[in-house]
């Protein structure tokens, strides 16, 4: 559906936008009403479009970037152009999708994985280890897992919430992935207790790292 405006497309996500999902969504951080299954079915009827993509970005509506994450073609952003965008994603949504959808699938993704991992700002560094624990999973040879989890005990504890997440999601995969490390990796999340009384729905896997890793391996083994 190509020749579709922006102004347009603002006119659609604001006649979506639902004051009570506004506000549930708030309380996770996030600043838009429109359900994502809705927001799904106007990128599908959208398709690709990479210029509007752009364009939808730069209004710093959160719809609208969700959006656009989903009609945008990850390999066409400049390695500087997703370091912009990723310091300018303020609400977690926004934040998540961009890291998942885009810049995973992004050739600069080694590059900035190692950029943001160091970054002072916490919650440009819970990109850097979002992309850290997409490797441990799936290309760990050149990761240094034993200090990631030197690392992991000796600043989880006290990392801001976000940051503190994403290093949990790492010792978790660790845990989980990689056999010989197991042990380790259930100690620390023992030791630290991140997470342990988090309240997790019925049916979810509990963040608790102990737990997490445990629940996953049960499962692979009954299948």
């Amino acid at each position: 559906m190509t020749g579709t405006t922006v102004a347009e497309v603002m006119a659609e996500l604001a006649a979506l936008d639902d004051p009570k999902m506004r506000a549930v969504n708030a309380r996770h951080g996030d600043d838009h009403g429109v359900n994502l299954t809705k927001l799904r079915a106007v990128a599908k009827r959208l398709k690709t479009q990479q210029e509007l993509a752009r364009q939808l970005w730069e209004t710093g509506d959160s719809a609208a970037r969700l959006l656009a994450l989903l009609i945008c073609r990850p390999r066409m952003f400049e390695r500087d152009e997703l370091d912009t965008m990723l310091r300018d994603a303020r609400t977690p949504k926004v934040h998540d999708w961009l890291v998942n959808y885009v810049v995973k699938k992004s050739p600069h993704s080694e590059d900035l994985r190692r950029t943001w991992f160091a970054d002072p700002d916490p919650v440009v560094a819970s990109a850097g280890w979002a992309l850290t624990t997409d490797r441990v999973a799936k290309s760990p040879d050149t990761l240094n897992l034993p200090s990631l989890l030197d690392t992991i005990e000796a600043e989880m504890k006290s990392a801001p919430h976000r940051l503190q997440w994403a290093m949990n999601h790492c010792l978790a995969q660790i845990g989980i992935e990689h056999a010989p490390l197991r042990p380790r990796a259930l100690h620390i999340g023992e030791h630290l207790e991140v997470f342990k009384d988090y309240p997790t729905p019925p049916n979810c896997t509990s963040p608790y790292a102990p737990t997490w890793i445990t629940e996953i391996l049960s499962r692979r083994t009954s299948r």
